[in-house]
């Protein structure tokens, strides 16, 4: 395949995936993601860390509570707009959990500013909530991250992060994630979680 070729096929996937997240955000004209209290789907009672209490709830449940495009990111690899999302800029300390289950997964204490549009941590608030499987595609090899419990997808891992942390950049979809603020993980259940956010 030539170079002009792979431009080409670049170009379409390029336009068909704005083209999609258009669609959906017109569709669905409020994407902003609630900080609700995040609840066992199975009994329907407020969560405390559990992780038999995070679980992922039914097809038919999960087009019912999540937006198009949470839907399109966690249960069809798709990537949210880079720079025009929830969580690229949130400095608040707090927590990030996946927002098909309710699992734990990062520390706003590991997020940094990778200046690429998207939410980045250096790494995991423990090495077994995130799933790493190696992909190949139209952009290569690359490591596509997935939760443990719910299998969502949410992002991809790359080697270009800060070198003094690690040099992994954890490189997360918004629309994967909910985040719950320091102020509210006791109330929420995530207060187990708080050293992780100090």
């Amino acid at each position: 395949m030539t170079f002009q070729n792979k431009l080409t096929i670049f170009g379409v996937v390029v336009v068909a995936t704005f083209i999609s997240i258009f669609i959906f955000n017109r569709s669905n004209t409020n994407i902003h993601i609630e900080n609700t209290i995040t609840t066992n789907t199975a009994t329907n009672t407020p969560s405390r860390y559990n992780p038999e209490d995070f679980i992922k709830p039914s097809e038919e449940k999960l087009r019912a509570t999540l937006t198009p495009l949470q839907y399109v990111v966690t249960q069809k690899e798709g990537t949210e707009s880079p720079y025009r999302n929830e969580y690229d800029n949130n400095k608040e300390e707090g927590l990030y959990v996946d927002i098909v289950s309710g699992e734990p997964l990062y520390s706003s204490k590991d997020k940094y500013d990778s200046g690429t549009g998207w939410p980045s941590f250096v790494k995991p608030i423990s090495a077994n909530v995130v799933i790493e499987k190696k992909t190949s595609g139209l952009f290569g090899d690359r490591i596509e991250i997935r939760s443990r419990i719910a299998d969502s997808h949410l992002g991809h891992l790359f080697d270009d992060g800060p070198q003094d942390r690690g040099g992994k950049r954890y490189c997360m979809n918004s629309a994967a994630m909910r985040f719950i603020p320091k102020a509210d993980m006791e109330k929420l259940g995530y207060g187990s979680y708080i050293k992780f956010v100090e």
